[in-house]
């Protein structure tokens, strides 16, 4: 999904938060949107292990 933005739009989308959001802001915003990525990436990780054990169990089922 990044992987099409490249270079040039980056650096329009960091000149935009500049602009709207001021220096002092950008910090806690980068801040927010960090902590809010990890808690994504940790509740993907428990969904995908739960899906994971779960399957396991029915073809532990399965087998039986």
């Amino acid at each position: 999904m990044l992987s099409n933005i490249g270079i040039p739009g980056l650096i329009l989308i960091l000149v935009l938060a500049l602009i709207i959001f001021g220096p002092s802001k950008l910090p806690e915003l980068g801040r927010a949107v960090g902590q809010t990525l990890g808690e994504f990436k940790k509740s993907a990780r428990e969904l995908t292990s739960e899906l994971d054990e779960t399957e396991e169990n029915e073809e532990q089922k399965s087998e039986k």
